[in-house]
């Protein structure tokens, strides 16, 4: 199969969607979904009732959990978010794409 020549906007993955979700789901996660948020979008501290652990699959996005200092995630990095963890996001100017898996 012809796969579409990689550019700079296109992340090198060696995993797809279909096997993150295979993965997480028999790893004990409930769900797997893919989220988008635009270029500039920043949610201030807030929390959740379930487990996240994240692929950053396009773009980049800036993690603070709990207080600690921000992190900058890009394609190809890992972040995981425990529940009831304050935590903000924001994301840089060409925002950002990220699968995530949820244990509730």
């Amino acid at each position: 199969m012809n796969q579409p020549a990689a550019t700079l906007d296109t992340p090198i993955l060696d995993i797809t969607l279909d096997q993150f979700r295979d993965t997480m789901l028999a790893r004990g996660y409930d769900e797997v979904v893919e989220r988008h948020w635009d270029g500039g979008t920043v949610l201030d501290t807030h929390t959740h009732p379930f487990e996240a652990n994240a692929l950053v699959v396009q773009g980049e996005m800036f993690l603070t959990l709990g207080g600690t200092a921000e992190r900058r995630l890009v394609a190809g990095d890992r972040f995981q978010v425990q529940p009831g963890t304050p935590h903000s996001e924001r994301y840089g100017d060409a925002g950002a794409t990220y699968w995530v898996a949820r244990k509730n």
